[in-house]
């Protein structure tokens, strides 16, 4: 760790950096093929992974793992992809979506992750920029006919022939393959039909393509929301995504006789459950308990019966699970990675002092953690901060009008740079996104001390962080302002005891019209994810809501006015 000092004043800067990333012990191969290959020759028959359904209980060995993902690529090669081809993956967690994304890596693709959550104008939107040839969707999720958004979207998918897709709106768009269908409708491809397509492509090919990635090729597409109305799409290279995935496993502290069993009905769409549930779980061996959405009762009885102990949730999941109603009656005797503080350390079968490595501050940008303490770190060492700058990475403060670094203490931006950084923004050159010493300018507040430790104090911009989610309030504000009766609105988020910020909508009225709350919640959810949909909407009078000088709102004002009227 080191500290910057300026020569002339004497005055230490705050700019800290961790040691060199050759350092860091237990990092294997740095792309995903190598990843598959090492953790399947290391665990072989060890379970990878379990689901449970209706139609029964699915159960994957490392080996399987690596079969069914190589099964994929032959099939994404027999049926015409490219170095860099672009899969879109729109599934819950399930079995297929981990062997998508690494059949994808193996065959020498993009995995583009996308959002299950997603409205059937987010995915027009999502599909028309991520640039996707084939995509892998599952036919329903929590009653949601996904398949079934796609026609609506692009007639030429209920017209075309498998493979043979002709779109204006999604040009580049050719195969669409759907896990769960049982025949093919128009271009809507069995999920059997589809694997039959690399029936004629050896082993040997696949094993080609996988051995020509390289550590700086891109890997995956996330998205995630930011201070635009629109996600934005973050273009990752194997050497970061395989570092975190490696990485996770040393911050738990997990070790292969550790027998890791983790639940989590997170979606691995985003970044933070991709490396940190699957990543640091297959690392080490571990076992992946899917669901594939979270359900607060089956939750529970799927950790009673595959004895999982590693949940991964999301703190208003774990409000959800102790109102379960089979909470009192669940035995949880197996969890002992649960973190002290968790409601789930209360129930009366847990014990155990165990700390998660939540001192740690990220990014979707830096595919999740740039500084962290590991578990079971004690308080006075963390000392509430968010970490240290793990290996490769650096985080200066600086003034966020002039750019200059501030002193060791003093408030300022979070930038950041190091290994496992972005290539860049979807149609943004990453030179446009760094300062011309390559640190990426985070938008967050806060200071480093004199030890080197990170605190992270909010965001300098406005997104709302809400069970572990990001949400714009732009896009939430645009959605509203197109319904008829909203004069003026402002989303903002108030703290929130589980979701850590619950989202507010903040409404002026046209003059003479009466609207309803419960009515703007329905009219948004047919136009927003679930998760951007606001919790409270409050109406107020033009007087009561405070401008600038330049007419805009003031965010901070209508902020402190919601939370005085939400505590009435």
């Amino acid at each position: 760790m080191s500290t910057e000092v300026d020569a002339g004043t004497r005055r230490a800067e705050s700019v800290v950096s961790g040691p060199p990333l050759d350092s860091e012990p237990g990092l294997g191969s740095l792309t995903l093929p190598g990843f598959l290959r090492e953790v399947t020759d290391l665990y072989a028959d060890r379970e990878a992974l379990v689901a449970r359904t209706d139609d029964g209980v699915t159960r994957w060995t490392y080996v399987q793992l690596w079969e069914r993902s190589v099964e994929v690529a032959r099939a994404l090669r027999g049926a015409g992809l490219g170095k860099d081809g672009r899969v879109g993956v729109l599934m819950t967690n399930r079995p297929e979506w981990l062997s998508v994304v690494f059949g994808t890596a193996l065959a020498g693709g993009v995995a583009v992750t996308l959002s299950t959550f997603s409205t059937s104008a987010e995915l027009e939107h999502l599909l028309g920029v991520s640039g996707v040839s084939f995509l892998v969707v599952e036919r329903t999720a929590a009653g949601k006919p996904l398949a079934g958004l796609l026609p609506d979207l692009e007639p030429a998918v209920a017209t075309s022939e498998p493979g043979a897709i002709r779109s204006t709106v999604f040009p580049h768009l050719r195969h669409v393959a759907v896990v769960d269908e049982p025949e093919t409708r128009g271009a809507l491809e069995s999920w059997e039909s589809f694997l039959l397509r690399g029936k004629d492509v050896a082993p040997e090919v696949v094993e080609s393509s996988a051995a020509a990635v390289a550590p700086s090729d891109t890997a995956v597409l996330f998205f995630s929301s930011g201070t635009t109305s629109k996600p934005k799409g973050i273009l990752s290279a194997h050497r970061g995504v395989a570092i975190q995935m490696w990485r996770f496993r040393r911050m738990y502290r997990f070790e292969p006789e550790d027998l890791i069993r983790c639940w989590t009905a997170n979606g691995f769409f985003w970044s933070g459950n991709f490396a940190m549930a699957l990543g640091s779980t297959l690392a080490c061996g571990g076992s992946l308990v899917l669901q594939s959405t979270f359900e607060p009762e089956e939750a529970l009885t799927l950790i009673e019966l595959e004895r999982v102990n590693f949940p991964f949730a999301w703190p208003h999941q774990w409000s959800q699970l102790e109102s379960a109603p089979n909470w009192e009656t669940a035995d949880l005797s197996s969890l002992s990675f649960v973190d002290h503080k968790t409601p789930v350390a209360r129930h009366r079968t847990v014990t155990g002092t165990w700390s998660e490595p939540g001192h740690a501050y990220g990014n979707t940008e830096t595919f999740t953690i740039t500084t962290c303490f590991p578990a079971n770190t004690p308080d006075d060492v963390a000392a509430g901060s968010s970490g240290e700058p793990l290996p490769g990475n650096t985080v200066k403060i600086v003034d966020a009008l002039t750019g200059e670094v501030v002193p060791v203490g003093e408030r300022g931006e979070i930038c950041v740079k190091g290994p496992t950084l972005m290539l860049g923004y979807l149609g943004t050159p990453l030179m446009e996104t760094v300062d011309q010493s390559g640190y990426f300018h985070t938008g967050d507040g806060g200071y480093v001390d004199g030890v080197g430790r990170l605190f992270w104090e909010g965001r300098l911009t406005d997104i709302i962080k809400t069970g572990g989610a990001n949400v714009s309030p732009l896009e939430v504000d645009e959605a509203l302002v197109a319904h008829p009766g909203v004069k003026v609105t402002r989303t903002v988020g108030i703290p929130h005891d589980t979701l850590g910020e619950m989202v507010v909508a903040c409404i002026v009225p046209h003059d003479g019209v009466d609207l309803d709350s419960d009515a703007i919640r329905a009219y948004l959810k047919e136009r927003l994810a679930s998760y951007k949909v606001p919790r409270q909407v409050l109406f107020f009078l033009d007087e009561e809501i405070a401008l600038t000088g330049s007419a805009k709102i003031k965010t901070a004002d209508v902020r402190a006015l919601a939370i005085e009227r939400l505590a009435v």
